[in-house]
């Protein structure tokens, strides 16, 4: 249950503003173990806007990865990948590590975590623009960042995803609706806002109910109907601190700006210079695998599927 959760304890948090101080810190950090080093000159450091971009750069690599995977991936494992990434970002800069091989990291765990049961050959058989030793490398680097992943999640692995309360929401409305002809029209459009909610800090300022409670409401509100009464409490109190939610969090999804190609570029150029210029022979993964186009459209002939979560032990293995 996400009341007694670690999502709710320790990753739910009170404002934007705790959420960016967080940010600012982790990106302080690397900025004074880089000047201690010698290796990487002031000027060359990205600014906290300038991470962002290429956060959701790579955020929307990580979701297009996910929608072309081969077999289709459950939106419940995909949920759990993206909030992975946000949560790692939190601590860590993206010029210590690159969001290249994390993004996939969080993907392949949250495939063992949420039991989407696929290989380890099968998952990189995805980056269909790579080599077959190419892939192996990708692997082995997921495999080397997996336990720091872990680590920095604090194992604090299960998600809870606002896909199963959006269910059973719409399983109410059939019942306590009945003027609602068809409550299954409303499905496409909250689907479309659950999504918008994952590329934004919904899922560490609201619980998982309160995301779906607003996609439902968001898509009525669409459609032309008002049904904030039939799924608010009676006692008005409530009822006007869960509105003032869904109010908040439609602002937020609308202060979202997608990342601009133009800018995208610039800040990768300064990115790859920064990792070339503080990676070590020690601490060379942290460059992320060379190959940016990693999206797949094809699906590849694989080997034979075992269990991803069997896998879990393999995972740990030092490199």
């Amino acid at each position: 249950m996400f009341h007694n959760s670690s999502q709710k304890k320790y990753w739910i948090f009170k404002s934007e503003d705790e959420i960016e101080q967080m940010r600012f810190k982790a990106n302080q950090k690397f900025r004074n173990k880089a000047l201690e080093s010698g290796k990487v000159s002031s000027s060359m450091f990205l600014e906290r806007h300038e991470e962002d971009v290429l956060f959701r750069h790579y955020e929307r690599r990580l979701l297009d990865f996910c929608n072309a995977f081969k077999p289709a991936m459950p939106k419940s494992v995909v949920g759990t990948a993206l909030m992975y990434f946000r949560r790692f970002y939190l601590s860590n800069s993206i010029m210590e590590y690159h969001p290249r091989i994390i993004m996939l990291t969080c993907t392949y765990l949250a495939c063992k975590v949420d039991e989407f049961n696929v290989s380890s050959t099968q998952f990189v058989g995805n980056l269909v623009q790579e080599s077959p030793a190419g892939q192996e490398r990708v692997l082995e680097q997921i495999l080397e960042y997996e336990l720091l992943l872990i680590q920095q999640l604090n194992f604090h692995l299960v998600v809870h995803n606002p896909y199963r309360p959006m269910e059973g929401l719409l399983i109410d409305l059939k019942t306590r609706y009945p003027t609602l002809e068809n409550p299954e029209s409303l499905r496409k459009s909250a689907d479309d806002f659950l999504t918008q909610a994952a590329m934004t800090d919904a899922g560490l300022l609201f619980s998982p109910s309160q995301i779906a409670l607003t996609a439902i409401l968001n898509s009525a509100s669409r459609a032309g109907l008002n049904m904030e009464r039939a799924l608010t409490l009676a006692e008005n109190t409530l009822s006007d601190l869960l509105l003032c939610v869904c109010s908040g969090m439609k602002t937020l999804l609308k202060k979202y700006e997608p990342p601009k190609p133009e800018e995208v570029n610039i800040y990768k150029q300064r990115l790859e210079r920064i990792h070339a210029e503080f990676a070590s022979s020690s601490n060379k993964r942290k460059r992320g695998y060379e190959d940016d186009g990693h999206v797949a459209k094809e699906p590849r002939l694989m080997e034979e599927v075992r269990p991803c979560c069997h896998q879990l032990q393999a995972s740990f293995v030092p490199a």
